[in-house]
């Protein structure tokens, strides 16, 4: 009864969702370029206030126009904003920003971070400035530089490294930047922190041709994915060193998001096959188990019964990734769902209550988060709707009118009555705006890197701009065929040009879409139908499964006593990491790779996919 009472629910709430869809009037072109620019200035608004009341410091306080130190203690939002710089085309403030940081910037402290937030805010901004500052043909080169920000990178990863130095090679949360793993270190991880690292680490091994980066992030990936359920779904936190899952709610946002996002952006970025074997599985899986159309809901990630009827804020990416698969029409659907709930209050709070209708206790508050602003300008790149545009118009007055403050934006502690709080993350600036930014630049006509620029970039997930280079993707052909999923039982390529776009002077972005193979869709809201997709690929076989095509099936937990007894397989003597293991077993069978989809398991609580790969 509990189960049909929560479907009756959602589909009242698809029902709000429909009406909310259609009542934004359409942005002009004129309007939408007057947006551009008011993103831009509030990108600058933010950006003076950290610089002028906060620099060195990581992060502002916009209300009192003071800084603090959030992460370690080094510039953090200066490094967080440098591609944003980049983007905007501001030459000078670019590259000043990135001699300061090759001159002052040091990574021998006695601070302990967060690997995860290191990772994707620090090593990610120093990458990807990086490969804009070296590189004459993003028109962004700065003529002093010589590799500093690169080298602060390997430093940087190098003084990470210890934290991988598990038995399961899932690493720590949290890891000394002058001393290493403390041996009081908790050993208990995110989903999302031990498997939210291949891009960033795999792209510094390209660039150094030191491999050892690369592996460990993989082998972490592996490690997860190894102790996955039977229903091929992922818990939410893990022991590092025994493997046991010691949260098994299995969802797309809180804690696991990231985790699916690199599958397929590592696969996108590298083509090595195996991050999309593993993608292929893990959607099909959540598309069956998580997803109540438009909705989706955290389950048991053995038994897929229902544990929170809860649209988490975090999940607001996953329209955007699925537009990346090519699975566009779920995309669409959930999305005005998310969308509603930002209409409802001005902001999306951390947790909504899909069985109440009401915001979850506990979870009010609006952190100037990017998902779903990320998500409305994938799906307008991809289907050039208007009513992304109009979507994207909203968040700009709700940013403006309820989060600016007199030095910068500030959170939003209760998205009910709107209470402004002393704080900014630097992600505000990496990701927020600069999608925002994006979106109507887009509709304007493109003019930035990222759509005009000498390469096809995939953003990271702190939204930082990866290139596809030849020296970081220099792999197998179908490496960029992004978005590759084709309608079942329909092997012919589709595309999809936006009459409005034919005529137009070709940019990266219709090159882009060109290049990739997707499944049509409606852009009549009410006709929309589910699209099931296959995962077939060019150059890909459907019909093995990531354990028949690498070996890696299911590893069982271990007692941290037998750490040192399992088989040693990465060793290098130059970085600080000595040894690395990974515990994986090789089945006699894989039919218990192959889970019945079809099966009435727990019928009362879940319910058939729309669409499986």
């Amino acid at each position: 009864m509990e189960g049909i009472a929560i479907r009756v629910v959602l589909l009242l709430v698809v029902a709000s969702v429909s009406v909310a869809v259609v009542v934004a009037d359409s942005v002009s072109a004129e309007e939408a370029k007057e947006l551009r620019e008011e993103v831009r200035e509030m990108f600058y608004h933010a950006f003076n206030g950290y610089m002028d009341h906060a620099f060195p410091l990581d992060e502002l306080r916009p209300l009192s126009c003071a800084g603090q130190d959030t992460l370690g203690g080094y510039a953090l939002t200066l490094i967080d904003s440098l591609d944003t710089l980049a983007l905007l085309g501001d030459r000078q403030r670019f590259a000043a920003s990135v001699e300061w940081i090759g001159k002052n910037l040091r990574f021998d402290i006695n601070k302990t971070v967060s690997v995860f937030e290191t990772t994707i805010r620090v090593l990610g901004g120093l990458l990807s400035a990086h490969l804009i500052a070296s590189d004459y043909a993003t028109g962004m080169k700065v003529p002093s530089y010589d590799n500093q920000l690169l080298n602060l990178a390997e430093d940087l990863a190098k003084r990470l490294l210890p934290a991988f130095d598990t038995p399961t090679g899932i690493p720590f949360g949290s890891v000394n930047l002058l001393h290493g793993v403390d041996k009081h270190e908790n050993k208990i991880t995110s989903t999302a922190g031990g498997g939210t690292l291949t891009l960033e680490f795999g792209v510094l091994s390209r660039l150094t041709n030191d491999p050892i980066f690369e592996q460990v992030t993989k082998n972490a990936v592996r490690g997860l994915w190894a102790r996955r359920s039977k229903l091929n779904l992922v818990g939410a936190h893990i022991n590092v060193f025994t493997g046991e899952w010691t949260q098994k709610d299995a969802g797309i946002g809180t804690s696991i998001d990231s985790f699916y996002e690199y599958l397929l952006k590592a696969y996108l970025l590298f083509g090595d096959e195996e991050y999309l074997y593993i993608f292929r599985e893990a959607y099909a899986a959540a598309m069956h188990y998580l997803y109540h159309d438009p909705w989706y809901v955290e389950v048991n990630m053995d038994s897929a019964a229902i544990v929170w009827p809860l649209f988490n804020s975090l999940q607001a990416f996953w329209p955007g990734l699925q537009v990346l698969a090519g699975d566009i029409n779920p995309a669409i659907r959930t999305h005005a769902a998310f969308l509603s709930v930002w209409r409802r209050y001005g902001f999306t709070p951390e947790g909504f209550n899909l069985a109440s209708l009401s915001v979850q206790h506990g979870q009010k508050s609006y952190p100037l988060r990017p998902e779903l602003i990320e998500s409305t300008y994938w799906l307008y790149k991809a289907t050039r709707d208007p009513r992304y545009l109009g979507a994207g118009r909203d968040m700009v007055a709700s940013l403006q009118y309820g989060t600016r403050c007199p030095c910068g934006y500030c959170h939003i502690s209760d998205v009910e009555h709107h209470n402004q709080e002393d704080h900014m993350e630097s992600f505000f600036l990496a990701e927020t705006v600069k999608y925002l930014w994006l979106l109507f630049d887009l509709a304007v006509g493109p003019d930035n890197l990222v759509e005009n620029g000498p390469y096809k970039y995939i953003f990271s997930t702190e939204g930082h701009l990866l290139p596809a280079t030849p020296q970081i993707s220099l792999v197998r052909e179908h490496c960029l065929y992004h978005g590759a999923y084709c309608r079942r039982g329909d092997f012919r390529q589709t595309y999809f040009v936006p009459e409005s776009d034919k005529d137009q002077k070709e940019s990266n972005d219709t090159r882009f879409f060109d290049s990739w193979t997707k499944a049509t869709y409606s852009s009549d809201y009410t006709t929309f139908e589910p699209s099931a997709v296959s995962g077939l690929i060019k150059g890909f076989c459907p019909g093995l499964n990531h354990g028949q095509k690498f070996g890696i099936l299911y590893a069982h937990s271990t007692d941290e006593r037998h750490y040192y007894e399992t088989n040693q397989v990465l060793q290098k003597e130059s970085t600080p990491v000595q040894s690395h293991s990974v515990l994986v077993l090789r089945g006699q069978s894989s039919d218990h790779l192959l889970p019945d989809y079809n099966s009435d398991h727990n019928d009362s609580q879940t319910r058939e996919s729309d669409g499986t790969l």
